[in-house]
């Protein structure tokens, strides 16, 4: 706050993702749909694990918290781009904005280490299923789901204490649609250096850490797979997690495309895009991909429906 008090511009700017209205119209309308079935989906998603029984697993119980992550960093990002784009304020004061983007760093980091929790998840059930519910116990998932937020929330507080150290004299300027690292350290007066390599490394090790997990347990079920004598076995075996796969590739694409190199190398289009997949589609995605994909959820959704068609005829 300190640092804050000596800035030279009272607040930011976010010039958005369009300049014509015709364009700027179109994008909140296609916004406003994809949010609204990202609210659906999983909302959906959760309130379907909590009301079937036989999905009271450990695979679904990281999946209801990867809904909440997907529901809560889209209604970070969303709702604001949806003010700029329908009316002509773009303004967001500082506090404002770096909360934004503390929350967004928060959850963006916990969903890593979330789905390498999912992937040594799906590593137990497929390599070790003789000891599953031994391992993958009720203890040892709170542990991995509260180490997840611990991580996130350490990553993020270290993202906004390096932020508060610049100092911004001559443009407000955010050239993106929310409040992220890259731009606003583009836009500071200040010396970024230090403050680049310490975001580099915290952000570096959120994604490789968790990458790392996700691909040894990744290796170690295609080796197990590839034991299994019978088509229809490896068949099962690699559905099992082909969701979860699906899900890791596109999430830690986009976040390693973006955020794993220098800011001298951020390009507004490329990133902008970038930033639009994993902030605004992605949560759209994974309800789809782990619904869509998933026998067990689509036989939830089933039973569940004609459960209420049931008591609907009684009454």
């Amino acid at each position: 706050m300190k640092t804050w008090n000596h800035t030279k511009v009272a607040d930011f700017i976010l010039l958005g993702l369009a300049d014509s209205k015709e364009m700027r119209l179109v994008l909140s309308m296609l916004f406003l749909l994809i949010y609204l079935i990202t609210v659906l989906g999983n909302m959906g998603m959760i309130l379907l694990i909590r009301l079937d029984v036989q999905l009271h697993t450990p695979m679904y119980f990281f999946l209801t918290h990867l809904s909440f992550l997907d529901l809560s960093y889209s209604t970070v990002i969303t709702p604001k781009t949806l003010e700029i784009l329908l009316t002509s304020s773009k303004h967001i004061s500082f506090i404002s904005c770096f909360t934004q983007m503390f929350f967004f760093v928060l959850l963006a980091a916990t969903e890593c280490f979330l789905l390498s929790s999912m992937a040594y998840d799906r590593y137990v059930a497929i390599c070790n299923p003789l000891r599953y519910s031994v391992v993958m116990s009720t203890r040892l998932c709170c542990i991995l789901l509260i180490e997840s937020y611990m991580i996130g929330t350490m990553n993020s507080s270290v993202n906004l204490f390096c932020m508060s150290r610049l100092t911004f004299c001559n443009s407000n300027l955010i050239h993106h649609f929310f409040c992220d690292t890259s731009p606003i350290l583009a836009l500071s007066c200040s010396d970024t250096h230090d403050i680049e390599i310490v975001i580099f490394i915290f952000a570096g090790f959120a994604l490789m850490v968790s990458l790392i997990i996700i691909s040894g347990s990744y290796v170690s079920i295609l080796t197990t797979i590839l034991k299994i004598n019978s088509t229809s076995g490896k068949k099962k075996a690699f559905s099992t997690c082909a969701s979860h796969l699906l899900g890791v590739t596109i999430f830690y694409g986009t976040l390693i495309f973006t955020y794993l190199k220098p800011s001298k190398s951020y390009s507004l289009g490329k990133d902008q895009v970038a930033s639009v997949f994993y902030t605004i589609v992605i949560p759209m995605l994974n309800p789809l991909i782990y619904s869509l994909r998933n026998k067990e959820v689509k036989n939830a959704l089933f039973r569940i429906i004609h459960k209420n068609e049931s008591s609907r005829q009684l009454a």
